[in-house]
């Protein structure tokens, strides 16, 4: 009778190394496909993050918003040609004088022994010098205005435009409403080609000046009372410095 051959294995003797090296083989391609499962993973998510914050901005740059944010931009710049492309100065000479009119008219009907007709022309004997006046004083107006934002990154004037300024956009139109200290500042804009344009200032500040030199100056010739507004105005250009 024959003796049968066994297999004896032995538990204690370590495991070969090709064993080994295939173990490790299974485990370094199972890291290198998680990792690139990761690593897809986030490039979708960083191109998902970038296209939508591209179509956003997008949207913001024909937002109110974005155009306030390059007035100041270029006003702090004293780039005048960029706060040209963004003032109305017709309509904002236009919509200024009848601020003026309607306050002086509507303080009393006689003053100074003139009646509200005499006020009306006088006031509005100022026009024809005020747009020249405005291009000069607004860019200087809008510096003080907005002098927070002075060397401050434009995408972070952009954010913060919205959270400075109360604005109301209802169709073609928006209105801004600012708060520099104890002065009431509004502005109607309305949108023109891929941008928005301002077209009516309503600065307490300025309008009072050319309401006071009004009054008192109502003895005056229609001429030089004009002058004496517009060097009123004029002198406003360099704003005083901050304390």
């Amino acid at each position: 009778m024959s003796k049968r051959n066994r297999i004896v294995i032995d538990l204690n003797q370590p495991p070969s190394r090709a064993t080994v090296k295939r173990a490790s083989d299974r485990r370094s391609r199972s890291a290198r496909r998680i990792l690139a499962l990761i690593g897809i993973i986030i490039v979708v998510v960083l191109l998902g993050v970038a296209a939508g914050g591209y179509f956003w901005w997008q949207h913001f740059k024909a937002q109110p918003a974005y155009t306030l944010a390059l007035l100041v931009d270029a006003a702090q710049s004293n780039d005048n040609q960029g706060v040209d492309r963004i003032l109305d100065y017709d309509k904002i000479s236009e919509t200024f004088v009848s601020d003026v009119r309607a306050r002086v008219t509507g303080s009393s009907s006689v003053l100074n022994g003139l009646t509200a007709g005499q006020l009306d022309q006088t006031v509005a004997g100022i026009t024809p010098k005020l747009k020249e006046t405005l291009r000069e004083v607004l860019p200087g107006e809008i510096r003080r205005v907005s002098e927070p934002a002075k060397g401050k990154p434009f995408i972070f004037v952009a954010l913060a435009a919205s959270y400075f300024a109360n604005i109301q956009q209802e169709g073609a139109a928006a209105t801004v409403d600012l708060k520099f200290k104890d002065e009431q500042i509004q502005l109607t804009m309305q949108p023109a080609n891929d941008t928005w344009r301002i077209i009516s200032i309503k600065d307490d500040r300025l309008t009072n000046i050319v309401v006071d030199a009004a009054k008192k100056g109502l003895s005056q010739r229609g001429s030089q009372l004009q002058d004496q507004i517009i060097d009123r105005l004029r002198s406003l250009q360099t704003p005083s410095p901050s304390p």
